[in-house]
């Protein structure tokens, strides 16, 4: 039997297939563009074969997670992102702590107890500023590409804070700093530094902390950054973009393991 997850997200679709010792078989990311049924149909082939498996597996439970998570047409059933990325972390770190999830539309902040459970969560929706929309649009006003700003953030030497969390004024401040000599690389790393303080605006940080998401996986001078300014180091997932297709995984394993046994 094999179980998969699909976390199709606003930027990105990522599937994970676990086998029944939870162990790793397959995975793939796409871009989600605007067929989301066909980009995740397409995940779960390219992961498959990944895992060495040409043909749709007999035994296979399927639970989807993430803002199109009900165009996934195989799913048996589909979970909110909190519920995927909490278990997704929890299944890496099992003891209390604060899950900081930066995604390509919205950040999340959720809470868990020492048993996994979530007792609070925090999530920003309407706002692009803090996420990896907002990485993107900064990229293209300074003319670089998105992958080279976390190689940029590291070689600051002088970081340019900036005033603004929003995405249009940001952009105009960006602009500015450009205007008056303003190194690029140090313009990034204040550009990280909004980032951070936007997401720690939105809830308070327990004494563990773990960061997961795409744009943590591109840019891991984010988690350096934020581990100095809660002076503690931050926990990461080894795959930190898979968190909650690997999170729904194991939710569409337990979901099998509780049916055992009943009629």
């Amino acid at each position: 039997m094999i179980f998969a997850g699909v976390d199709v997200g606003s930027s990105t679709t990522k599937v994970v297939l676990l086998d029944p010792e939870k162990r790793l078989l397959g995975w793939a990311v796409r871009k989600s563009g605007t067929d989301l049924a066909g980009t995740a149909e397409i995940c779960f082939w390219e992961a498959l074969a990944k895992a060495g498996i040409e043909e749709r597996p007999q035994d296979l439970r399927t639970i989807a997670t993430g803002y199109g998570r009900k165009n996934v047409r195989y799913r048996d059933g589909d979970k909110t992102e909190i519920s995927c990325h909490a278990k997704g972390c929890y299944y890496y770190f099992p003891e209390a702590i604060t899950v900081i999830d930066i995604g390509g539309q919205d950040n999340k902040v959720i809470q868990l107890d020492e048993e996994g459970r979530g007792i609070h969560f925090k999530m920003n929706r309407k706002c692009a500023a803090g996420t990896g929309a907002f990485l993107e649009e900064m990229a293209l006003r300074l003319d670089i590409p998105l992958s080279e700003m976390n190689g940029l953030a590291v070689q600051s030497t002088d970081l340019v804070e900036l005033g603004s969390f929003c995405t249009v004024f940001s952009a105009t401040e960006v602009l500015e700093k450009i205007r008056q000599g303003k190194p690029v690389s140090d313009i990034v790393k204040g550009l990280f530094l909004s980032v951070l303080k936007r997401v720690m605006e939105m809830d308070l940080l327990s004494e563990r902390v773990v960061m997961t998401g795409g744009v943590v996986a591109y840019n891991p001078y984010l988690v350096t950054m934020m581990g100095e300014l809660i002076k503690r180091p931050i926990r990461v997932p080894e795959h930190p973009q898979f968190t909650g297709a690997l999170g729904a995984a194991l939710l569409a394993l337990e979901k099998e393991v509780s049916q055992i046994g009943k009629p």
